[in-house]
């Protein structure tokens, strides 16, 4: 959805343009739902990118703290 400051808010939809404040009410809604569910996705990716990062430092930690341990025998 674009917004220009002297013209309403157009929504475009699969290659086509609707100007937002003609539509009905209940398109309306569905717009700004999936709007919401959008902002929610981008919050939930970065917060999986975070938890990765942090996944990532931890293995490197625990790498480090295993140099000094000695591993059991392989079994093979």
């Amino acid at each position: 959805m674009t917004e220009t400051p002297d013209q309403n808010p157009v929504l475009t939809f699969e290659g086509k343009r609707y100007e937002l404040n003609s539509l009905p009410e209940e398109v309306q809604e569905l717009v700004r739902g999936m709007q919401v569910a959008e902002a929610q996705l981008r919050m939930h990716e970065d917060t999986l990118k975070v938890l990765a990062i942090g996944r990532q430092s931890m293995a490197v930690q625990l790498n480090e703290k295993l140099q000094d341990v000695t591993p059991l025998p392989d079994n093979g």
